[in-house]
């Protein structure tokens, strides 16, 4: 396991992106997707930390949202801390960014089926106010098999080491940012998963998913946020904790205005 999160690490770094692999059997990943859907129903209320960050977007019949996004679903629901994936994922993190990384957030995105909404191109980083110390990453944990026609994530290699682009609100009205790229950007690479798998990306690296118009399926994915523990309380002594108090997006470092 340590060499094989070396060659991670080493991807990481280099690409700013790497794929982690299997971190949760298939009965573990049940337990997450039956707590998961509790959430989509509302059994769990999320109250203002459910938004659509395809909100605006033409919905198919029955959809509640485009793009589901819950944030904080371990505060909202505490038993997914007595599953593994926070422990392992923070064994990552810490081999990724070293051992003072911490949980910074986590969130919840659905895509519902029969949707074409995509998630815009972006830079995490733009969400995030400018921080002296930017190591960060973003593990993106598929629940269920993330492939092309069902969103799977992309990357764009080595974009972790450019400058932040312009970010602005994305044009169909929603709540995400979006900035200009596309999939014919150099070093722009598709991550099919599996279901129970993970793919880890830093915040500078440029992202997207298209959407997932012609599947059956959800295309469920947890994503939990990792940064050193001194820039969390930095974070939070500027009022910033990821829509735990206030679910609001926006662009926030100064690096990525337009």
């Amino acid at each position: 396991m340590d060499t094989a999160l070396a060659t991670v690490a080493d991807t990481f770094a280099r690409d700013g992106h790497a794929v982690v692999g299997q971190l949760l059997t298939s009965a573990e990943t049940a337990a997450y997707l039956a707590i998961y859907d509790r959430f989509l129903t509302g059994e769990i209320d999320a109250g203002d930390r459910r938004s659509d960050l395809g909100d605006g977007a033409a919905r198919s019949d029955g959809a509640v949202e485009n793009i589901t996004q819950i944030m904080w679903p371990s505060v909202l629901c505490p038993e997914l801390l007595d599953l593994p994936l926070h422990d392992r994922a923070l064994a990552v993190a810490r081999k990724l960014i070293g051992q003072d990384a911490e949980l910074d957030f986590d969130m919840l995105i659905n895509k519902a089926p029969g949707t074409a909404t995509v998630t815009p191109w972006h830079q995490d980083a733009a969400y995030w106010v400018k921080l002296p110390d930017r190591r960060a990453v973003s593990m993106w944990v598929a629940l269920d098999e993330a492939v092309l026609d069902n969103g799977c994530m992309w990357y764009v290699t080595g974009s972790h080491e450019t400058p932040l682009r312009p970010h602005r609100p994305s044009g169909n009205g929603g709540r995400a940012l979006e900035c200009d790229c596309s999939e014919d950007e150099p070093g722009a690479t598709p991550v099919p998963l599996a279901a129970g798998s993970a793919a880890v990306h830093a915040g500078g690296t440029l992202h997207y998913s298209r959407g997932n118009a012609t599947s059956d399926r959800q295309r469920r994915a947890y994503i939990l946020n990792f940064r050193p523990a001194a820039m969390i309380a930095m974070e939070r002594e500027q009022g910033l904790d990821h829509g735990l108090t206030g679910n609001e997006s926006k662009v926030r470092n100064t690096d990525a205005g337009a």
